[in-house]
């Protein structure tokens, strides 16, 4: 993380949202947290760092997201040169997902 950034704030805040535990606690801590378009951004930018690393193109992104091409260029350079935040999130959404496969198989 940016070094300026990194503080007893930082770490207050990332321990709160450790602590949250279901789907709608996280609604209900966002939203009393951010305001709707703060959210809406973050979503926005999470969906275009799936779309990039699904290999999609600006153009089909821009169409889905609405996303401007300068959100889509500035996502796309923290998946190539970023703390790998993304990367660490998709592989696990990934392993989630294969077990989930793996145990409906197994029913």
């Amino acid at each position: 993380m940016i070094a300026k950034l990194h503080d007893s704030n930082a770490d207050a805040l990332f321990d709160a949202v450790l602590s949250l535990e279901t789907r709608e606690e996280c609604y209900r801590f966002f939203e009393d947290l951010c305001t709707v378009p703060e959210l809406k951004a973050m979503m926005q930018r999470f969906a275009v760092a799936k779309m990039l690393h699904a290999h999609r193109l600006y153009n089909e992104i821009v169409a889905e997201t609405g996303a401007s091409t300068a959100t889509i260029s500035r996502v796309n350079r923290s998946l190539l040169y970023g703390s790998d935040g993304y990367a660490l999130v998709f592989e696990r959404q990934e392993a989630a997902e294969q077990e989930e496969k793996k145990a409906d198989a197994e029913l």
